[in-house]
């Protein structure tokens, strides 16, 4: 009982002082402005934009607007923001030099910090995937090949060049960086119709799909926070960010599909440290063929000379397919998800005639 009387005399004085506390606080006499340390900072949007060399028309209210609110959503994505900094490190050296090179404006390297935050395994629910976010079509179009063993849209260099490439022809098409930027976000054919619909040519006046709307405007302010960091509170110190990835080129070719630990283990790399080097392989074989694969820096020739040993060891799986009637070399290769010229190659076969009953071996 006295237990209880002192439990309960505890309980209605830290009642009573939260009710104190929430006079002091809550009511009339609560301050003007609450603590420092309590104040969430503002920061003004800048008052002149350019993308590309293009100027941003700022000064028309719905254009601010639009881009006030881009602004203020990423200059307080604090944890993204950071995130975005230590990447940079990683992967915009590259990209630099590469704008650079193909003579194209350095702003572009923000297109792909807003497409996939940097992440090279990126994949959006539409089914767009990498660091570019390409859909299979259009990657396959710019000489990025997808098949159930290999995607390189994943592929950092490959899918930069890509990129690159496109964004070009887009700029060849609209003589502008804006209305090429859009396209690559919702597609040349709809930028155009809405051109044509509209009777404009400016990407600020169009109406366009609300993601493409939002896309301009969210790459410039992407763009402003990441060129001028420490005048919106963030300093990353020094080493704090993601140190480019070191590697080696090395040339294979395997006569048969091989599983991917295997050749990881001819690098001395772990499976994933493999996925990691190599995100375009994204199947558990590597297909046969020629490949340039990236292993640690350093390690180059140890893994050629490894790999000769491995394929000399390896025994693959060997499927014998008995030809029926009708049945073709095209139709046997995607039956077994095997490419034709792999058949040719494993049957010693000089053209696509086959007889019936032929037997064909397939390795998987």
């Amino acid at each position: 009982m006295n237990n209880r009387i002192i439990a309960c005399g505890i309980m209605m004085i830290l009642m009573w002082a939260g009710y104190l506390s929430y006079g002091a606080w809550g009511q009339g006499d609560a301050p003007s402005t609450p603590p420092a340390s309590y104040v969430v900072p503002y920061f003004a949007p800048p008052s002149n934009m350019e993308l590309c060399g293009e100027p941003v028309p700022l000064d028309d209210s719905d254009v601010w607007e639009r881009f006030d609110r881009e602004f203020t959503i990423v200059v307080h994505s604090h944890s993204q923001v950071f995130l975005w900094l230590k990447r940079m490190e990683r992967y915009l050296p590259w990209i630099e030099n590469q704008l650079a090179v193909n003579k194209l404006p350095d702003d572009l390297k923000y297109v792909a910090v807003a497409e996939s935050d940097l992440m090279l395994q990126a994949v959006s629910p539409a089914g767009a995937a990498g660091p570019w976010q390409f859909i299979s079509e259009t990657g396959m179009r710019y000489g990025l090949s997808k098949s159930k063993d290999i995607d390189e849209r994943y592929d950092f260099e490959r899918a930069t060049e890509s990129a690159f490439s496109y964004l070009k022809d887009l700029y060849g098409m609209f003589n502008n960086w804006a209305l090429a930027i859009a396209a690559y976000n919702c597609g040349e054919n709809r930028v155009q119709s809405e051109i044509n619909r509209q009777k404009s040519n400016s990407y600020y006046a169009l109406k366009l799909p609300l993601e493409t709307e939002r896309y301009i405007f969210r790459i410039l302010a992407i763009k402003e926070v990441l060129s001028h960091p420490e005048r919106y509170g963030y300093s990353l110190p020094g080493g704090s960010g993601y140190r480019p990835l070191k590697f080696d080129l090395a040339e294979v070719s395997l006569p048969y599909p091989m599983p991917v630990y295997m050749v990881a283990g001819a690098g001395d790399l772990s499976y994933r440290d493999f996925k990691r080097l190599n995100p375009a392989y994204i199947s558990e074989k590597i297909p046969s063929g020629s490949h340039v694969l990236k292993v640690p820096a350093g390690r180059g020739n140890a893994f050629k000379s490894r790999m000769e040993q491995t394929l000399a060891s390896y025994q693959p799986t060997v499927l014998t397919h008995k030809v029926g009637r009708g049945e073709t070399l095209t139709g046997i290769a995607a039956q077994y998800e095997v490419s034709t010229h792999n058949l040719r190659e494993w049957n010693q076969l000089n053209g696509d005639t086959l007889l019936v009953d032929q037997l064909i071996k397939i390795y998987k």
